[in-house]
C-alpha cells in the first residue's frame, strides 16, 4: 500500500473553521478547494522548516493553509487558515500558545 492510498480525515479546529467562514465567498471556495486537494495527496504542500519543522503550507493564491499531518492518527490537523503576509507569525504564535511543538 502506498502513502498515496491511505486515506485521511481532515481535522479544522473551530478558530481556523470561524476565519474560514468570514472569507470572502471566492477566497472560501478556493481555500475549499485547496483543502480538497491537501486531502487527496497530504504531501503536496512545502514542508516548513525551523521553528515551523513538522508543519507544511499550501498556497492559495495570496493565502496559505497550514497542516501537519499525523499519519499514525491518519488525520491531516489544519493549524491556520491566511493572508501569506501574516500567516507564519501567526502559525507560530498559536503553536506556542497550545505548546504543539
Amino acid at each position: 500500500m502506498t502513502p498515496a492510498d491511505v486515506k485521511f480525515a481532515l481535522r479544522v479546529p473551530d478558530d481556523v473553521a470561524a476565519v474560514l467562514k468570514k472569507l470572502h465567498p471566492a477566497i472560501k471556495s478556493q481555500v475549499r478547494a485547496g483543502l480538497a486537494s491537501i486531502l487527496a495527496n497530504p504531501n503536496r504542500g512545502k514542508a516548513l522548516k525551523d521553528e515551523l519543522h513538522g508543519l507544511r503550507s499550501y498556497r492559495v493564491k495570496r493565502f496559505r493553509i497550514i497542516y501537519r499531518i499525523k499519519a499514525e492518527k491518519r488525520h491531516i490537523e489544519i493549524i491556520a487558515v491566511g493572508p501569506r503576509r501574516i500567516i507564519y507569525e501567526e502559525t507560530f504564535r498559536i503553536l506556542s500558545r497550545n505548546r504543539h511543538f
